[in-house]
């Protein structure tokens, strides 16, 4: 599905795990750039 995300800039809370890795991995098929946040550093290493 094209959701004509190309050149914009997502911001994804919650982004290390779960849902939000989700979300991440899909916006970044669809040409989206991801920038993740999360509380925990090493998950965010980890995703």
């Amino acid at each position: 599905m094209d959701l004509n995300l190309q050149h914009k800039h997502v911001l994804i809370t919650g982004g290390s795990k779960g849902i939000g890795l989700a979300c991440a991995e899909n916006f970044l098929n669809e040409g989206a750039k991801v920038t993740l946040v999360s509380r925990t550093p090493q998950n965010l290493a980890n995703a």
